[in-house]
């Protein structure tokens, strides 16, 4: 079910599901969007994206100009998205940490670190990479710790810049890569099991045109008590 958070004339935030593409694949599959001008009655406008596992805020604009505003704040890092994830193994962080990582393109539609795993370096600020690939795209994630749950972590994630994966390619290259991603993980092991992807964008802030959130669905794992 795709639920309306919030709607004006000239923009809709939705609350997307997980395991549901945006636009259509190559495989045929149902998605967002064929079923977005039936369900808003008007013409729909990309702005961003969600990768098909991710759930969370979508803004969608609902002509041209607010399309072009949108695209341009995203692009101008007028945005603020943040992004709830479960990831494998206990991280253990204090404050905000950052995770400094180039990014380029890698083998089968996936992206990499631009440089090598052993080279990258973590000191009291966070992650950096020593050697890096110049060929490499500059990549900043924001990280924070919210809960430990035996041996997975529950984090906060502000991505600085948009590359595509940023958030899943660099978890991974930390050592915890995000639960149930097939991608850039092993989710067939007992440590990443999951039945979806476990990443969320609860929160989008608009500069002058406010914030938009999304609970996660209730099958997001809870934190136990104790943990």
């Amino acid at each position: 079910m795709i639920r309306i958070l919030y709607r004006d004339q000239h923009l809709v935030a939705l609350d997307k599901p997980a395991d549901l593409a945006l636009l259509a694949d190559r495989s045929g599959a149902p998605c967002l969007w064929d079923g977005l001008p039936g369900l808003l009655g008007a013409r729909p406008y990309l702005v961003h994206r969600l990768d098909k596992g991710t759930s969370g805020v979508l803004l969608v604009a609902l002509d041209r100009q607010t399309q072009s505003a949108l695209t341009r704040a995203f692009t101008q890092r007028q945005i603020d998205k943040y992004y709830l994830a479960w990831v494998a193994g206990r991280l253990d962080a204090a404050g905000t940490q950052i995770i400094d990582l180039p990014l380029k393109p890698g083998r089968k539609s996936r992206y990499r670190v631009a440089g090598a795993r052993d080279a990258i370096v973590r000191d009291r600020r966070g992650w950096h990479i020593d050697a890096a690939d110049p060929e490499g795209h500059p990549s900043l994630t924001r990280l924070r710790v919210l809960a430990h749950d035996g041996d997975r972590t529950l984090v906060l994630l502000a991505p600085v810049t948009g590359r595509t994966h940023q958030l899943r390619v660099h978890l991974a290259w930390i050592g915890h890569p995000i639960l149930g991603d097939s991608l850039y993980g092993k989710p067939g092991t007992a440590q990443q099991a999951a039945p979806r992807l476990l990443l969320h964008c609860h929160k989008l802030v608009v500069r002058g045109r406010g914030m938009f959130r999304a609970a996660p669905s209730d099958a997001w794992p809870p934190v136990r008590r104790g943990s």
